[in-house]
């Protein structure tokens, strides 16, 4: 996607030819700051801080940290040594123990002089690898959305609710919630996208709000508690949001609010859907409210927020009584039976494990 008139990715290589330069998100949308990182330990703090998100772009991150330590040391014990740091980032998100688990099956039958620069090849073509799934999610949206825009009269706005950021900036790019989104705008079908704030981080009114207002997409942030609301007076047509992790019978593990907006949708009959590449699916885990980890982070994520003052100052400030403590459960899980469908890759699955069976026979 552009920012101003120059293409971004989230992630890229540097010209030096070793270290990784990143979108740091922890900035937006009031400074647009771009980060260097040469080492495995600077990545895994980007991952563990949050200057990376998304399951998508934390998977390819984490693929780039093995080839910094391949370059570093190639052995078959700093393989694992690099897998096991890196995986214990942020435990919830499959796509990061899907990008360490390809990395060390890619490199362990090669000899160690060759792995360094097998390492950064195998991360490249990851990256472009989610690119081409983010726009085949889109095109499969997309068909969703002029469905949708059929039904209506002729330029009657089709509108979307979001949670969180499934945006390009949790993926390398176009993302998964928004590449529909950003197709059916370029397709010329009138779009308004209602936002998510998404707390406790405010990733809907920091990042998705940014990458709306960017790409020229109409949009409203709200509350995250206005959702239901506005299903109860017919002024959402279609809820779509990303996913962290998804079991292989369905049941969708996101950013904490998810459920809820699930939950509304079903008692407006407003249609529900997931985007999500394949890596996002773990075949491991068929129960997901009893198998998934749920990441609980620092709860000042809870108590103190960031923002710009009048002065221009970006500052934090805090929220809640100093003698209060606050519990910060970063994701929940909704059940594959409140899910319309799951936007991948090559169509749209039912949420179940025959639907997902059918759309990756070669996982049965």
């Amino acid at each position: 996607m552009n920012v101003g008139e120059r293409h971004y990715r989230t992630i890229w290589l540097s010209e030096d030819g070793r270290s990784v330069e990143i979108i740091d998100q922890r900035w937006l949308p009031h400074d647009f700051r771009i980060e260097t990182i040469g080492t495995v330990a600077g990545i895994a703090t980007a991952i563990r801080d949050m200057w990376v998100r998304g399951a998508p772009l934390i998977g390819v991150t984490a693929a780039y940290g093995v080839a910094m330590q391949m370059a570093d040391d190639p052995s078959d014990a700093a393989l694992d040594a690099v897998w096991e740091t890196l995986h214990e980032t942020r435990p919830t998100a499959i796509n990061l123990r899907w990008a360490l688990d390809e990395m060390r099956r890619f490199l362990k039958p090669l000899a160690p002089q060759e792995r360094a620069a097998a390492a950064y090849r195998r991360a490249a073509e990851i990256a472009d690898e989610d690119v081409g799934l983010n726009r085949a999610i889109g095109e499969n949206g997309l068909a969703i959305i002029k469905a949708i825009a059929a039904r209506k009269q002729p330029g009657e706005t089709v509108n979307i609710l979001t949670h969180c950021n499934a945006g390009w900036l949790a993926t390398v790019d176009y993302g998964t919630a928004t590449a529909p989104i950003y197709l059916a705008t370029e397709a010329g079908i009138p779009i308004h996208v209602y936002v998510d704030e998404t707390r406790p981080r405010n990733q809907g009114a920091q990042l998705t709000a940014w990458e709306m207002a960017g790409h020229g997409v109409p949009h409203t942030l709200i509350v995250d508690n206005a959702g239901g609301h506005l299903m109860q007076r017919g002024a959402i047509d279609m809820v779509i949001v990303g996913t962290d992790r998804t079991t292989a019978d369905g049941d969708v593990c996101n950013k904490i609010g998810t459920y809820l907006k699930a939950l509304a949708a079903a008692d407006n009959d407003v249609p529900f859907y997931v985007a999500l590449p394949s890596p996002t699916i773990d075949w491991t885990v068929h129960d997901g409210l009893n198998e998934i980890p749920i990441e609980q982070r620092s709860a000042d994520e809870v108590s103190l927020v960031w923002g710009k003052t009048a002065s221009g100052e970006i500052a934090q400030v805090r929220i809640s009584p100093e003698a209060t403590p606050a519990a910060n459960p970063a994701f929940d899980v909704t059940p594959a039976r409140l899910v319309t469908g799951l936007i991948t890759e090559r169509g749209v699955a039912k949420a179940s494990r025959e639907g997902l069976k059918a759309m990756f026979p070669e996982r049965a």
